[in-house]
């Protein structure tokens, strides 16, 4: 991270983590936050230390460990399923919260295929509309 992005205190911290909308001064660590590396991760963190601290007054109740284990994945691994799923649609409505692109959310991906997406441009002479460079459609015919 950038070390002139304004962190906010813990306590904002906390807030913004399970849903306060920070004032604009953060606009900047927020985008960091949500679309920069390790999005993906703080997120999913995010959203299991709740799971975690519901899960574990079970391991209070006298059971084996087999049983305690079996309790415990029950409910985080849909949890752990669903915050994979939704990790983009959260994260967009997130920056949009903020007031930031949505579409930031998919910033990495496109900076790391940009290469692969330019070559396979020249290589196929098709832009990203799926009309080749002459202005026809991909499948090379006139329907009528």
């Amino acid at each position: 991270m950038s070390a002139n992005l304004t962190r906010p205190n813990p306590v904002h911290y906390l807030a913004y983590c399970y849903g306060k909308i920070l004032p604009a001064r953060y606009r900047d660590w927020v985008r960091h936050d949500l679309a920069g590396d390790g999005a993906r991760t703080r997120n999913l963190v995010r959203v299991m230390i709740p799971a975690a601290l519901v899960v574990a007054p079970l391991w209070l109740i006298p059971a084996t460990l087999g049983m305690h284990l079996a309790m415990s994945l029950l409910l985080l691994l849909p949890c752990v399923y669903f915050a994979h799923a939704l990790d983009k649609i959260w994260r967009a409505h997130r920056l949009r919260q903020h007031g930031l692109d949505p579409d930031l959310v998919h910033e990495a991906e496109r900076e790391r295929d940009a290469d692969r997406n330019r070559e396979y441009r020249l290589r196929y002479g098709h832009d990203q509309d799926g009309h080749d460079q002459n202005g026809g459609d991909q499948d090379g015919g006139d329907q009528d």
